[in-house]
């Protein structure tokens, strides 16, 4: 047995397990009067050392210790006053391997001890900048878990990293990762409290699939390894790697109560920025923003959050808010409500300078995309609360059917509305948000909190990106839309100025009149244009302009286009009426404008008309137009001329004889 003994050490740790040349440095953050570590064979059910922490070490609430030995395959956690605690700080933790078992309930859980080394192997993060990200967010189970995903390690870590292929061509770059730390899923039935140590949990028969709770914040879940041997560590920083070999990023979700002590929420991003490379956090619940968006340690990383009031990000554009508001303006201007258009107006340019915006119609609180235009009222009679359950304001329309239809006008009708839906979040100039599966209509079944339902509910169905082949391959068109035209994604608000002295400002707004924008209450239409010269090509060349036409209202509106630059023509790039073309036309395949002047827009319709100049067929056609009008101008002249020279000659006099 080997021989664990303290050892006098007077250097300086940080909070948690440091390896050190003798053994291992132990610190723990405790208010009580006694305090011991407790030493674990790994897998073994009876302690095989418990060391009291020396009295002498203790500074302030920090005890601490410096153990000599080996400790490879080692366990350990912590008895504070009598009571088995799992370390805050441990990195991996064995107890949590199945997902889902009530086993679990009442289990203290123990750390290893030492962490295997790990080779990153030059790894860096991409850095994408705000204004050219796509996030996409996911469930680490629920991404891969379904069947249909069609991966060998469904619901893991591991399967999100041989969805990438699938990423990439879909053109999202950033992708968002629901809680992955190790939190406990099996919920606990009312009236048992954790907190009193007598009382032992009762399992409540549900399970917290978001995982929206405290957790051991410093360890990935093991519950989403593969493999029966569970290296978690290894796995996650496999998924970054291979992620970022891709040019694409991870955001981590994190859930913080409120009661953490906020130089431990700080550690804890700290560790992750650190040791897993993570490229950036959205803080969910009640983080301590202002001193998470001051820190100099995370001034390069993206930090999403509700709100970043009286934050100053310095330099780098990191800080983004997360934009409830965006979900429920559009999906009111989606379903034709009154007063929206300077909503819309206002959201399509949000952009501040200092902090992005992250714009979604559709998240995880809420009805998914599909699910938006087929449901009028939430279906939660699943999660075992009488419906009682999420929110009752879902700014939804069913179409005029609730639920599925297979009736042709309701069916095309809703997916018009999501092409619009597409189109709403992605012609933004804020930071698009896809929630995983609204590409390919995914649909809960009406249930707009589905926050304990781990089963099909939740899963996403990969059968439906065939069912649905014509939205995924919509969406996908729309992000290289995007990307391709800087003009919808500048890195800041437009100014609605000519600020370039270019004679048209960057952007400027409409109504069925061009140059004359309606905000009136009852209004449902608006038109923006925007000028290419104030958006820069990679090669240097200036973007196209474009003119985007909302029609929100259920009736057509005929709609004057602005006129353009000689040499330049308005095209058809987008059409969501189009069905014949699936609402979007190839680049370099837009259909030229036979009427420059005024175009009819069906209900309910969003059009991108792009301005450009015509291919050699449609200007020898145009010339050939111009030709014949000018002769035919010229001809009516002389027409004329002669008609005025047979009228001026002097007829002569009658002989009155």
């Amino acid at each position: 047995m080997e021989d664990y003994r303290v050892i006098q050490d007077n250097r300086c740790y940080p909070i948690g397990t440091v390896v050190v040349e003798e053994g291992v440095h132990f610190s723990v953050i405790f208010q009580g009067e006694s305090c011991s570590l407790v030493l674990y064979q790994a897998g073994g059910k009876a302690p095989v050392k418990q060391i009291p922490f020396p009295e002498e070490n203790r500074v302030g609430d920090v005890w601490s210790m410096t153990v000599a030995g080996d400790f490879r395959g080692m366990e350990y956690c912590f008895e504070l006053d009598g009571k088995m605690t799992e370390d805050p700080f441990g990195k991996h933790f064995a107890g949590r391997e199945v997902w889902g078992s009530e086993t679990h309930l009442n289990q203290v859980l123990r750390a290893s001890v030492v962490q295997e080394e790990y080779d990153w192997e030059a790894d860096r993060r991409p850095e994408i900048p705000y204004e050219d990200c796509i996030l996409y967010r996911i469930h680490p189970r629920g991404f891969t878990r379904h069947p249909s995903s069609k991966v060998e390690n469904r619901g893991t870590f591991a399967g999100i990293a041989e969805k990438i292929p699938y990423l990439k061509e879909l053109g999202i770059t950033t992708v968002e990762l629901l809680p992955a730390v190790e939190f406990q899923e099996v919920m606990a039935a009312p009236g048992t409290f954790p907190e009193k140590s007598s009382q032992e949990l009762k399992p409540s028969g549900k399970l917290n699939y978001w995982g929206f709770v405290p957790a051991l914040y410093f360890a990935p879940k093991a519950s989403y390894c593969s493999g029966k041997e569970k290296h978690p560590e290894r796995e996650f920083k496999d998924l970054v790697k291979a992620l970022h070999r891709a040019g694409l990023e991870l955001v981590m979700d994190f859930f913080f109560t409120g009661q953490e002590v906020e130089t431990f929420v700080l550690e804890v991003l700290r560790f992750w920025a650190r040791e897993y490379h993570v490229d950036g956090f959205h803080l969910i619940g009640f983080p301590p923003c202002r001193l998470i968006g001051h820190d100099p340690y995370l001034s390069r990383v993206k930090l999403l959050a509700q709100s970043w009031d009286d934050v100053n990000g310095g330099r780098n554009k990191h800080l983004a808010r997360y934009n409830e508001g965006f979900a429920i303006d559009m999906k009111r201007v989606l379903k034709g409500d009154e007063g929206m258009v300077s909503s819309l107006a206002f959201h399509i340019r949000n952009n501040p300078k200092e902090q992005a915006v992250i714009n979604f119609m559709a998240n995880v609180n809420g009805f998914t995309l599909m699910d938006n235009v087929c449901y009028d009222q939430k279906h939660n009679e699943a999660n075992g609360e009488n419906n009682q359950d999420g929110t009752d304001y879902n700014c939804s329309w069913n179409c005029g059917v609730e639920g599925p239809t297979r009736k042709k006008k309701v069916v095309d009708m809703r997916r018009k509305l999501l092409r619009d839906a597409y189109l709403l979040t992605f012609l933004s100039q804020g930071t698009p948000l896809l929630m995983a599966g609204d590409e390919f209509g995914n649909t809960q079944n009406g249930n707009n909190n589905a926050y304990c339902q781990d089963n099909e509910i939740s899963w996403l169905n990969w059968n439906l990106t065939e069912t649905n082949r014509d939205l995924l391959e919509f969406v996908k068109a729309v992000i290289r839309f995007r990307k391709a035209h800087p003009m919808f994604h500048m890195p800041q608000e437009p100014k609605i100025m000519d600020y370039l002295s270019c004679g048209q400002p960057d952007v400027s707004y409409h109504g069925v009149k061009a140059w004359c924008p309606e905000f009136e209450s009852f209004r449902r239409q608006l038109g923006i244009l925007y000028c290419g010269k104030y958006g820069k090509l990679p090669d240097g060349t200036c973007d196209d302009y474009f003119f985007v036409v909302y029609n929100l209202h259920w009736e057509p509106h005929e709609f004057s286009l602005p006129n353009l630059p000689k040499g330049r023509y308005w095209h058809v790039a987008i059409d969501t009426d189009a069905k014949s073309v699936n609402g979007i036309y190839p680049a370099g395949e837009e259909p030229f404008l036979e009427k420059q002047k005024l175009y009819l827009v069906e209900p309910r319709t969003i059009m991108v008309f792009v301005g450009k100049a015509a291919s050699p067929e449609i200007l020898a056609r145009l010339e050939e137009q111009e030709r014949q009008r000018a002769a035919e101008e010229k001809e009516r002249k002389e027409k004329e001329k002669r008609k005025k020279g047979e009228n001026g000659k002097k007829r002569p006099k009658a002989n009155n004889k």
